[in-house]
């Protein structure tokens, strides 16, 4: 299906959903078009643009309906673009498919399938009452929205979005491990924002030795208060540091090896010890218990380099933040961004193929977003 206007009206739902992100996780961002037939442009005819909102709220489709009727429009015989296929389950909100079928729509137009268990093959259920329902990859922005979801869904584990900042020639801090700063004020504040809107946010024990951060969201609006997570297999973490010290008054988790991280429990930190043994993959562990003990579906990593080549080697990174600063430090002992520590790879092909989804300028610096490849 090639369709120029379900592309356009797939790209336009897939907008409207992004205002959710950090209100409706772990439910998936969604977006509806309402479009009713006619000769005029296709700007013209429509009439309801919805979008999930708040999780437990109504779904994207119930509210592109109560848009439409707001408008005092009938979407009796429109079509309804959706960026994800209606569900067809109870939960705590009725079927989607139940109010599309009684508003009498005439036609549905999906960009990706819901496979869930109990709630999902809406398509099927629409064409047994005669409403065609159609899948389309056209629009590339509607069928990457809900892609964090339907890996979540499909392996358990968390959304990981890796950022980290870069020179020019590819340096994340000096020899003497200076870092400060790379990226302007505008990319930092973009960050800040992504943190207001995932369950966690992640650093190594080296990157709080050096940096000391606080890995809160500041200077923009909250829409969840991430949990401030630390991974030191062995070393656990410093009681002077300013994310023990702020322990009680921001969750913070100790990822951790099994005897480690007390005096950290002391202060308030919780701990969550991932056992080592034969053939385990710890990270992987780690990610797991994540979601499955503190409810982290969507998690932003933040360094250092060790933790960040380590996830990415082991293919736990889902996306890349990537601020590109106006400095070349020209440094033979500089740390590059990414070091899993690991052996060698003897060619550029053996390297892992990333898709790149924007880039745009803040200053002089460049923000990429890249998303790994399945």
């Amino acid at each position: 299906m090639n369709d120029p206007t379900a592309k356009a009206m797939l790209d336009l739902a897939a907008r409207a959903a992004f205002r959710g992100m950090g209100n409706v996780e772990p439910n998936p961002l969604v977006g509806c078009v309402i479009v009713r037939p006619g000769a005029e442009p296709v700007h013209e005819r429509v009439i309801g643009i919805g979008h999930h909102r708040v999780y437990g709220g109504p779904h994207a489709e119930v509210d592109a309906l109560a848009r439409c009727r707001a408008l005092g429009n009938d979407p009796t015989g429109a079509t309804a673009y959706v960026t994800l296929e209606p569900c067809n389950g109870h939960g705590k909100n009725p079927p989607c498919v139940k109010a599309l079928v009684e508003a009498r729509i005439a036609k549905v137009v999906c960009a990706a399938r819901d496979e869930t268990d109990g709630k999902g093959h809406g398509a099927a259920a629409l064409r047994a009452v005669g409403i065609p329902c159609e899948f389309t990859s056209v629009s590339q922005r509607a069928t990457d929205l809900s892609e964090p979801w339907r890996h979540r869904m499909r392996t358990r584990l968390p959304w990981v979005i890796a950022k980290w900042a870069q020179t020019i020639d590819g340096k994340l801090a000096t020899g003497s491990g200076d870092s400060k700063w790379i990226s302007n004020e505008r990319s930092r504040l973009r960050v800040h924002r992504i943190r207001a809107a995932v369950d966690a946010v992640m650093v190594g024990g080296r990157t709080v030795e050096v940096d000391d951060p606080m890995l809160t969201a500041r200077g923009v609006p909250l829409r969840r208060r991430a949990t401030r997570v630390v991974v030191s297999p062995s070393a656990g973490l410093a009681l002077d540091r300013v994310l023990a010290a702020t322990a009680p008054e921001h969750a913070t988790v100790l990822v951790c090896g099994a005897n480690c991280g007390e005096g950290a429990a002391a202060a308030g930190v919780k701990l969550l010890r991932i056992a080592e043994h034969e053939r385990s993959d710890w990270l992987r562990d780690a990610l797991v218990a994540l979601r499955r003990e503190h409810g982290v579906h969507t998690l932003l990593v933040e360094g250092g380099a060790r933790l960040l080549g380590g996830l990415i080697a082991r293919g736990l990174v889902n996306e890349a933040h990537v601020h590109t600063g106006p400095v070349v430090l020209g440094d033979g002992n500089g740390s590059g961004s990414i070091n899993s520590g690991e052996a060698e790879l003897a060619r550029v092909g053996d390297g892992q193929r990333w898709r790149l989804l924007s880039v745009r300028r803040a200053g002089d610096d460049v923000q990429s977003v890249y998303r790994r490849r399945p």
